[in-house]
């Protein structure tokens, strides 16, 4: 758990450096600008995505069992 936790803050590390390289390049409005930022973006949303899933794989089943009694 502590290892995804980790991966997101890195890649969050990752998509703002991006994101900031991006602007010093082209600070006005480009296609190419628009689709890095996306893709850094999306990264993130896949890297969530696998912690959500490594968190229920680990807490899912204890979870459940306390729900359900």
């Amino acid at each position: 758990l502590g290892l995804t936790v980790c991966t997101i803050l890195a890649l969050e590390a990752v998509n703002s450096a991006i994101e900031a390289v991006v602007d010093l390049v082209s600070p006005d409005y480009h296609e190419l600008a628009r689709t890095a930022k996306d893709a850094a973006a999306g990264a993130m949303v896949f890297a969530v995505i696998g912690s959500l899933l490594v968190a229920v794989a680990i807490f899912g089943p204890r979870l459940w069992a306390l729900v359900m009694g």
